[in-house]
């Protein structure tokens, strides 16, 4: 009895219509992806930055609070519990400039080494780079983090900021894939947005695709570690 084969031709309109499938399936799974990479980066982010301030407590018998550190030592004291690939300076003097990761250029007097890297969340406007540049450092993972350790109007401020997949990579949003934490006044590591950070607001300023605020993203990282669905919309 013989067998039936496929013909030379069948053969090439089923790996035709296998490549269309693929061609049309691929860029979504790759999104999608991209997307379940920085969810998990962010966790990974927030857990890192508990631990090192639990060990900070557990060294020091007090929690962190904002008003017992000095301008700019929070860089140095997170690098002791933190894995440390790289060391940039801090982002907003002119002798760390040609070592900045992402220096200020309102402070740094060398233009050939600034670049807008990060825009707002949806991309209107650069970000406030004043809220990013006492003290950088790249993680052994990669991730790159930012401080902003300061006094404004008699109350002390501990921001840290994490660019979750690193400032080489794309999209370099705040709130897609750079996300800030507030250190608050009993020592306690709060997403940016949540209730009780600076940059909490009831009507989504901090956190929309409309707004036209240049710190539009800072609020999105509550959202993004508490709605399972945040990185899918």
């Amino acid at each position: 009895m013989r067998q039936k084969a496929f013909t030379l031709a069948e053969v090439l309109i089923t790996l035709g219509i296998i490549g269309v499938v693929a061609a049309l399936t691929m860029p979504s799974l790759i999104a999608n992806m991209q997307k379940k990479e920085l969810q998990t980066a962010l966790q990974k982010a927030y857990s890192t930055l508990s631990q090192a301030l639990t060990l900070y407590e557990n060294d020091n018998g007090l929690p962190m609070i904002p008003q017992n550190i000095g301008t700019k030592q929070l860089k140095s004291i997170l690098m002791k519990y933190i894995k440390v690939a790289k060391d940039c300076g801090f982002g907003a003097e002119s002798n760390a400039g040609d070592k900045a990761c992402m220096p200020n250029k309102a402070y740094v007097n060398d233009p050939d080494n600034y670049k807008d890297i990060y825009k707002t969340f949806n991309g209107k406007s650069n970000i406030q780079y004043g809220y990013f540049d006492d003290g950088q450092f790249v993680m052994n993972d990669s991730m790159f983090v930012m401080i902003e350790n300061n006094m404004y109007y008699n109350h002390y401020f501990l921001f840290i900021s994490v660019d979750v997949n690193g400032f080489n990579k794309k999209p370099n949003r705040l709130g897609q894939d750079l996300f800030m934490f507030q250190i608050d006044d009993n020592g306690k590591l709060l997403p940016m947005g949540a209730e009780g950070t600076n940059f909490y607001s009831e009507n989504d300023e901090y956190c929309s695709l409309q707004s036209n605020n240049n710190m539009n993203g800072a609020g999105c990282t509550v959202k993004a570690l508490s709605d399972k669905d945040f990185f899918k919309k």
